[in-house]
């Protein structure tokens, strides 16, 4: 079976999990019921893509994109581009420059007048991404939000 990458399906929740789990080893895992609800949600967001790359029938990498819609730029979107993981065993084999291939391809379809991300403060990543024709740009910020924080209402 050739190596594809491909809009991921509920089939690949558990493998993506395990991917998110490399990611951010200190997370807690989302029991199944949670798991579940959540990539309903995001199944049914417009705009939503999460991509798989699958080779030998297991999958290898993943990422996670959003076409926002935008008011500048004569109406052309935005996307953003979060949680990119590549299995261990699989880095540096190609799977990660395939997802973002596949990215560049979902913004182009979309008429997205860029693609945006946040990378971590490694020289690794950064050298990643400049090879993917990536620019560092501008200093972002960011603020976490404590978890249990109540909403509140504009």
């Amino acid at each position: 079976m050739p190596p594809v990458t491909r809009p991921a399906t509920i089939d690949d929740l558990d493998a993506v999990l395990s991917l998110l789990g490399e990611l951010n080893p200190d997370d807690r895992p989302l029991a199944a019921a949670s798991a579940a609800r959540i990539w309903a949600e995001i199944a049914d967001q417009t705009g939503r893509t999460l991509l798989v790359h699958e080779h030998g029938g297991v999958v290898a990498g993943t990422v996670d994109c959003l076409v926002m819609p935008n008011l500048t730029r004569d109406g052309r979107p935005v996307m953003f581009v979060e949680n990119l993981v590549v299995a261990e065993r699989q880095r540096r084999s190609g799977v990660g420059r395939s997802l973002m291939r596949s990215v560049e391809l979902l913004a182009v379809g979309a008429r997205c007048h860029k693609v945006q991300l946040l990378a971590a403060d490694d020289a690794y990543v950064h050298a990643f991404y400049r090879s993917c024709g990536f620019v560092p740009c501008a200093d972002g910020f960011r603020k976490y939000v404590p978890a249990g924080t109540v909403g509140a209402s504009l």
